[in-house]
């Protein structure tokens, strides 16, 4: 028999892991699986679970919950060393790992997707030394809306509960002093927002197209916004996210392997959503074809 660790966070999204819990695990136990749930008690402990889990034999870990938790499980695993695929059944607020990869939104189809898919590898970012993300890292303007908004009110609003929180951010727009290195180029300037992706989705507004994006190609897309000086710069900046065109001189807009970011001050980034300590500098490395998932 094969074993699955079944990791669920039941505050994610709209609660609807509590609900088709059972049906999830009887659509694994009859695909042969031998099911040990694990429910989340505090943020981390989705790491903590996954990194146990590589070392006892499981042959699959399947995490049910939002991109938040779905972090946590690929940092634990990254961190044990061993390589244990995953599932994914996405029932967080926004699921933008999942809109990337087409997962259904229905928990019992993404368990049938899970138990009778195949694998498939993707990149991960590695952030610093020791902290990973799956689809985005970013810093600046609306990045705090991401771990700010309380989870009661994501539960509520999906979504719109990030577009509510990041209108709070525009009287308060910041812009850092920036110098990117990657392998190939240098990027200095005054910018008021990064993204680093290898997804086509974030907060499920923008979009990239899938064209350009691919999630085995060892490359990220990263969009650096420059500062807005005046009301038009204002208006290109949001016509240019609401299309996703780049090209209007307000975006700085490549692809990387490697990144270095350095700033004359600490500055917090988001990692899939959830917050952590940047710092002056920030090492960002694309991990290739570092995790299989079951699809």
């Amino acid at each position: 028999m094969k074993k699955m660790l079944f990791i669920l966070n039941p505050v994610a999204g709209k609660l609807l892991a509590r609900t088709e819990l059972f049906g999830m695990v009887n659509v694994f136990c009859k695909a042969g699986y031998t099911v040990t749930v694990a429910i989340t008690q505090y943020s981390g402990h989705g790491a903590e679970l996954a990194e146990q889990a590589a070392n006892r034999e499981y042959h699959i870990i399947v995490c049910c919950g939002g991109d938040g938790t779905l972090n946590e499980i690929i940092t634990g695993l990254l961190r044990s060393g061993q390589a244990l695929p995953i599932g994914y059944i996405p029932t967080g607020s926004t699921n933008d790992f999942a809109r990337t990869l087409k997962l259904s939104p229905y928990p019992i189809k993404a368990a049938l997707a899970i138990a009778g898919g195949e694998p498939h590898t993707i990149d991960v970012g590695r952030f610093n030394d020791d902290r990973y993300f799956s689809y985005i890292a970013t810093f600046g303007a609306f990045t705090s809306a991401s771990y700010n908004a309380p989870q009661e009110f994501k539960n509520t609003l999906g979504q719109m509960a990030y577009v509510l929180e990041g209108v709070r951010d525009l009287a308060h727009i910041k812009s850092y002093r920036v110098g990117v290195q990657t392998e190939s180029s240098c990027y200095i300037g005054d910018y008021v927002f990064c993204s680093v992706t290898n997804s086509t989705s974030v907060a499920g507004i923008v979009k990239l197209n899938q064209s350009i994006v691919d999630l085995r190609d060892g490359l990220f897309e990263v969009i650096l916004v420059r500062t807005p000086k005046t009301p038009m710069d204002l208006n290109r900046i949001i016509t240019g996210i609401a299309n996703a065109t780049f090209d209007n001189g307000m975006f700085e807009f490549f692809k990387a392997t490697d990144l270095e970011f350095r700033m004359p001050e600490n500055v917090n980034w988001s990692l899939d959503g959830e917050k952590a300590a940047g710092g002056m500098q920030v090492n960002i490395r694309n991990l290739p074809h570092s995790l299989t998932v079951y699809y």
